[in-house]
């Protein structure tokens, strides 16, 4: 992530969000009280949590001024934990931005610990995590601390670039905290992408999926009736892997689950490959109890299969043949109504009365949203490099349907994250 170096404190405007600041042991936790009044100024509900390092260099109580909330510094505070504080802390984030993040700090959260409160609520949210390492330029240059952040990187946590100047040791380089009023501004560009901006304009940049797992099904199932022979449909699973790109892309970790298609597997992306419906579910049910937080159902299941499966080849006898098929288990229905549901997507193809299919199929279905296709037109849906959907949302979102104009299917994924981010925001 780069800031831009002439930047100015946001204004309110459509930034608002909630923000959970971490404050690590370094000199440059003085400047993590002015980013608490920029981020304050530009609308943002701001509560601070103090590593024990921190508070060495800056009081708690300067934080709770200027922030107007109680300040969190002990895992195990009594009062805190009668009401599972950490995880109500973890769960109320939109963004968790650790500033300065110390150079033991980026260790701890690379080796995975929980041994204080940031740590924790690192590992137990679901929103963006962003650090701003300080430290001295020579700790910052070590290959061990550069493997860490790689780490971390890799697991979709954003690194905001440290600014290059005189630090507090004397020493000259890379290391220094970025000015409060940068940091502000990237914040709040952040959610100004995600929350005023119209769908599929995003630069592609926003983290907007970061830390959350997705799972989603793309291409047709094969229903065997012989050896030779099966049931299927003309599903390429473009949608499905041009969704699993952008999914990749907003920071989340994605696992496809494909059935019989051409595509190459999306670099960065765990690829699973199925054939029958059956088959499926098995894998679906497998992955989602594993931990899932988005379920993307692209995947065009045969609704029915074959009741019995021949062994060998049916030979060609006479003018007909009579094969009596059964119905298929409903997949997206099936994960919705697990323990773990994740957020549940639905995808609908439809030749008619698209509307009144959706709304009844997000609320049998228990989905939290459907995205709807007319594959009754030939410029768009099976085979196209093309789409167009309307997608609708469960009732208690409170969220219009959009109507996504016909555009390239890597654009209509897009608009599609940004339609989940929206959702996950809203409820």
């Amino acid at each position: 992530m780069t800031l831009s170096q002439n930047a100015t404190t946001p204004k309110a405007s459509q930034t608002t969000g909630r923000i959970v600041l971490g404050v690590t042991g370094g000199i440059a936790a003085y400047k993590s009280a002015i980013l608490v009044r920029r981020l304050k100024e530009a609308g943002f509900d701001v509560r601070v949590v103090m590593t024990q390092g921190a508070q060495a260099f800056i009081t708690p109580l300067t934080f709770q001024a200027l922030s107007g909330n109680a300040v969190h510094t002990s895992l195990l505070d009594p009062a805190a934990e009668a009401g599972m504080g950490h995880i109500e802390l973890a769960r109320w984030a939109d963004l968790i931005l650790i500033a300065p993040a110390s150079a033991n700090t980026v260790a701890r959260l690379a080796a995975g610990m929980s041994d204080d409160l940031l740590a924790t609520l690192v590992l137990a949210t679901k929103a963006p995590v962003w650090l701003a390492p300080a430290m001295n330029q020579q700790m910052w240059a070590n290959a061990l601390t550069q493997r860490n952040l790689q780490t971390l990187t890799d697991y979709g946590m954003q690194m905001i670039q440290p600014d290059a100047g005189e630090q507090a040791c004397g020493d000259v380089g890379l290391g220094r905290m970025p000015e409060p009023e940068a940091l502000a501004a990237q914040v709040a560009d952040y959610f100004q992408a995600i929350n005023s901006q119209p769908l599929g304009q995003s630069t592609h940049q926003s983290q907007i999926l970061a830390g959350q797992h997705v799972v989603i099904t793309a291409g047709p199932t094969r229903e065997a009736i012989d050896p030779v022979r099966y049931v299927s449909n003309h599903s390429t699973g473009k949608m499905g892997f041009a969704l699993a790109e952008a999914c990749r892309d907003a920071g989340a970790k994605v696992t496809l689950i494909a059935g019989p298609v051409t595509l190459p597997t999306p670099q960065g992306i765990e690829r699973i490959d199925i054939s029958s419906a059956q088959e499926l579910l098995a894998v679906c049910l497998k992955v989602v109890n594993q931990g899932c937080d988005i379920f993307i159902a692209t995947a065009a299941v045969a609704d029915y299969r074959a009741a019995e499966v021949s062994p060998h080849k049916i030979k060609k006898a006479g003018d007909e043949l009579t094969i009596q098929l059964v119905k298929n288990p409903d997949i997206v229905a099936t994960v919705a109504q697990q323990e773990k549901r994740p957020f549940m997507v639905g995808f609908a193809a439809e030749t008619q009365h698209m509307e009144q299919y959706a709304s009844s199929k997000l609320v049998s279905k228990k989905l939290d949203m459907i995205a709807v296709n007319d594959v009754s037109r030939s410029d768009i849906g099976f085979g196209s490099d093309q789409n167009a959907m309307t997608v609708f949302f469960a009732e208690h979102y409170h969220l219009s349907q959009q109507h996504l104009d016909k555009a390239s299917k890597s654009k209509i994924a897009w608009q599609l994250v940004e339609c989940i981010a929206k959702a996950q925001s809203a409820h």
